[in-house]
């Protein structure tokens, strides 16, 4: 996309952005797409296959050059392509490039037909700063896999809002790929078998010593929708936050101390945005314990306390330890397709491919 043209489109984005999140209600056919209430279509991507091109993006933080080669080295070894622009290694202070540069730089990988997928090579911070700037008509109609988690959250709900296109969350490009993580992430975005049941890894003990947690039992079915849950937080009040209504809400977080933790979820409560949701499907909370050398450990909450304390009077399922967050063994979770989530069983099943 020239850059003219860009900058013009832009002004068009920003506007689109106003509509309103239009509830979305299940179809169980064999179509694509799910239809909304008001007869708009949730787009499901292509799905991907060995010798597809994948490009590599920097949406948020920036990126070194040794970080950008062992990225390369590690999508290629899934069997992929990959491409990318010389605007991935830009810095602008903490961000890879100013905000229209790094809208550009995604926007042009949607537009292209040579590419297939596109994957964040990390999160950090800066992709709620582009959500402007990006023309989600165009994201509509060159639907694409889109995978990254953390602060790619952003672009999830941005995208989902007003693209109803299928994001994916899932490995980073600098994320370590092991047997799990790559088993996954090729059974959601390589396959279309469905319905898919997810269990749990076992070797997460060190990063998760509460192991998998029901807080409450029972079974929820809805749309996957969720993430980051301080960039959750960060979108509300925003054109890009997406309704939790009838949704299994799943989060993560990471380096966040319980008081923090507990002001999140607070916030989610008294913003109303759990009211009418189907569950909540918690990942690995990795780093979010009291700092052992300030004097006040001994008096604060543990960071289970306080998910017990903020979430277990919500009569909705909720569930802790699921395999997915900032650690080495995750899901590949698809924001916006239907599952069923089962917090006695410790599992989710996806009801239906979300890639075609």
């Amino acid at each position: 996309m020239k850059r003219e043209n860009f900058i013009k489109s832009v002004l068009l984005a920003t506007a689109s952005t106003l509509i309103p999140f239009e509830k979305i209600i299940p179809n169980n056919s064999n179509n694509s797409s799910n239809i909304d209430l008001f007869g708009k279509k949730i787009i499901k991507p292509k799905k991907l296959k060995k010798g597809d091109t994948v490009a590599l993006v920097a949406p948020g933080s920036y990126i070194s050059k040794e970080e950008l080669e062992e990225s390369i080295k590690k999508i290629n070894a899934l069997g992929f392509n990959t491409v990318y622009s010389d605007k991935i290694l830009n810095q602008t202070g903490y961000l890879a490039g100013d905000d229209l540069s790094r809208a550009e730089d995604l926007m042009e990988k949607f537009e292209d037909k040579n590419i297939d997928g596109i994957i964040c090579v990390r999160g950090g911070y800066g992709c709620v700063r582009i959500l402007p700037f990006l023309d989600y008509k165009i994201i509509r109609k060159n639907p694409k896999v889109l995978v990254g988690y953390s602060d790619v959250t952003a672009l999830m709900f941005g995208i989902f809002k007003n693209s109803k296109l299928i994001t994916f969350h899932g490995p980073v490009a600098i994320s370590t790929f092991n047997d799990f993580s790559i088993r996954n992430f090729n059974s959601v975005l390589t396959e279309n078998e469905y319905p898919k049941k997810f269990t749990n890894a076992t070797e997460d003990l060190d990063e998760n010593p509460y192991g998998v947690t029901t807080i409450v039992k029972g079974k929820a079915k809805g749309k996957l929708i969720g993430g980051n849950l301080s960039i959750m937080v960060s979108l509300i009040g925003t054109d890009y936050d997406v309704s939790y209504d009838d949704a299994i809400v799943f989060i993560e977080e990471v380096s966040e101390e319980p008081y923090r933790i507990d002001r999140m979820l607070t916030q989610l409560i008294q913003a109303k945005k759990f009211d009418n949701a189907a569950g909540i499907m918690m990942g690995i909370f990795r780093k979010c314990e009291p700092k052992t050398e300030e004097p006040s450990f001994s008096k604060s909450f543990t960071l289970m306390e306080v998910i017990q304390d903020r979430l277990s009077n919500l009569k909705i399922p909720v569930i802790y330890g699921m395999s997915f967050g900032h650690i080495k063994n995750k899901f590949t979770i698809p924001f916006g397709a239907n599952a069923i989530l089962d917090t006695e069983e410790q599992t989710f099943v996806l009801e239906e491919s979300p890639v075609i």
